[in-house]
């Protein structure tokens, strides 16, 4: 019975905003504006970190890989929610959701890992300041890039494929605005204790660790900052960390509220909120903070627009 059930159900149904009908307009152009803008904004910083001469540095070579997976991160949720509230019809292939599942959350520890690898290029720029270019080599980054992709991919596909396995019963909807781990849950049948398990050890393994190596950073790069003579050193020392420290603050804050609810708690009006400022805000706002808070970016983009 429980095979039967488990080849019956080749769909689900995401509910998205349904539950708003009279605004499903306003938030498809709402939508719109914030994923161009996303688009936009992290596009601006990618073209200006590859051809301002001034910005060939390895911190923005982190910033313009991390503004190219802020594009892609967003992607994976946001064109499906605009589809579904211009069409009505939120109807999603169980392979269509296990896929963009499996991207959301490969992306989601990529981001994790970057931005750690960020933290460290500042560590390295503040506290070895004469070793800088000599331990930040050309060939050194990419590696640490490359890992930050890759390092999650396995552990993902081997969760989805667990979570995917499963026999699915009762209702197909999902009351969410993507593939999430725990709305599918929600529908599969059985016990989903040792699923909710492995994403929790996940979340240890791939949220606390890179969140412990930033915290490690910045404890670091303090000491280092506090022990400078001027004020204006320390101002100036902080100010090329201060950007990265608003926007981890923002992604991991909104992530792991998202992710670690007790099961009772649960509210779908909550995890819809989460995971549009985790998904769409954060994106949107990357190159917002670094625009402002940085004058070399802000040099660049007069340079290149006519501004």
């Amino acid at each position: 019975m429980e095979g039967t059930n488990m080849t019956l159900v080749l769909q689900f149904i995401l509910l998205g905003f349904s539950d708003l009908p009279n605004l499903q307009g306003f938030l498809f152009g709402i939508f719109l504006l914030l994923y161009l803008g996303i688009l936009l904004g992290n596009g601006l910083i990618i073209i200006i970190t590859k051809i301002d001469p001034s910005l060939q540095t390895p911190m923005y070579y982190f910033l313009g890989n991390f503004s190219f997976l802020e594009i892609c991160y967003a992607s994976v949720t946001v064109p499906r929610m605009l589809t579904d509230l211009w069409t009505h019809n939120g109807n999603i292939s169980l392979w269509a959701c296990a896929t963009q599942l499996c991207l959301f959350l490969i992306l989601g520890v990529t981001e994790c890992f970057l931005l750690a690898v960020m933290a460290y290029d500042r560590y390295v720029a503040i506290c070895k300041p004469l070793y800088y270019f000599l331990i930040m080599k050309h060939h050194v980054c990419v590696g640490l890039v490359i890992g930050s992709w890759i390092l999650g991919i396995p552990v993902v596909i081997g969760q989805t494929y667990q979570i995917f396995s499963m026999p699915f019963c009762g209702s197909r909807k999902l009351n969410h605005i993507f593939c999430d781990i725990y709305p599918v849950l929600q529908v599969a049948c059985g016990d989903t204790s040792m699923n909710e398990f492995s994403v929790y050890a996940d979340i240890v393994l791939f949220a606390s660790i890179p969140f412990i190596l930033i915290l490690n950073s910045y404890i670091r790069i303090i000491i280092t900052i506090m022990k400078l003579p001027s004020a204006t050193g320390r101002s100036k020392a902080f100010s090329t960390c201060s950007s990265h420290l608003i926007v981890v603050s923002l992604f991991f804050v909104t992530a792991v509220m998202a992710h670690l609810q007790i099961k009772t708690t649960h509210s779908a009006a909550t995890d819809r909120i989460l995971s549009l400022l985790y998904t769409t805000m954060t994106p949107l706002f990357n190159p917002i903070i670094y625009s402002l808070r940085n004058k070399d970016v802000i040099v660049a983009l007069r340079k290149l627009l006519p501004i």
